[in-house]
């Protein structure tokens, strides 16, 4: 497959539906709402991306600003993001299998960096589900254990893993 035919590209409303079929062949253990993805899209519409190969939705990413050492949690409406963010929050990276083993999700952690960088952010946080920890890990994220998250990360499965990646 040639990566001509592979391509991230902003968000758009209209695209809620293929993220919502996406998550749940992903993530039919995380499961959310549609509203969930329509709000994250709307609030912060710079990290939020759909992935097409040859065309067709194959993946999508969904990020905000948020705060270190907290979560949103799984299946909630935010209501805003906070003022004082000091993290840039990576909420969820899907890919359909065809779209695995094209470096696409690579590509966009790296434009997810440097959006974070050139808006100021020092660090980058996210939830490692799925067994995607060693993923995140060659990223440059490393597991932090913040004791009050235990309970928030429980709600997605037993191997969950708090991870952050500095910025300076």
């Amino acid at each position: 497959m040639s990566t001509d035919t592979i391509a991230w590209r902003p968000l758009a409303p209209a695209d809620l539906p293929s993220v919502e079929a996406i998550a749940a062949d992903v993530h039919p253990d995380f499961f959310e709402e549609p509203a969930v993805f329509a709000e994250r899209q709307r609030l912060y519409p710079a990290g939020t991306h759909l992935l097409e190969v040859e065309g067709a939705p194959a993946g999508y990413v969904l990020s905000h600003p948020w705060r270190l050492g907290s979560l949103p949690a799984l299946n909630a409406l935010l209501g805003a993001l906070p003022h004082d963010a000091d993290t840039y929050y990576l909420h969820d990276l899907a890919l359909l299998p065809r779209a695995r083993g094209t470096g696409a999700a690579g590509r966009i952690v790296a434009d997810l960096v440097a959006h974070a960088r050139q808006a100021g952010f020092a660090a980058m946080s996210l939830v490692a589900v799925n067994c995607s920890r060693r993923f995140w890990e060659k990223h440059g994220f490393a597991v932090r254990d913040v004791s009050a998250l235990a309970g928030k990360l429980m709600s997605y499965e037993d191997g969950a893993h708090y991870m952050v990646r500095a910025l300076a």
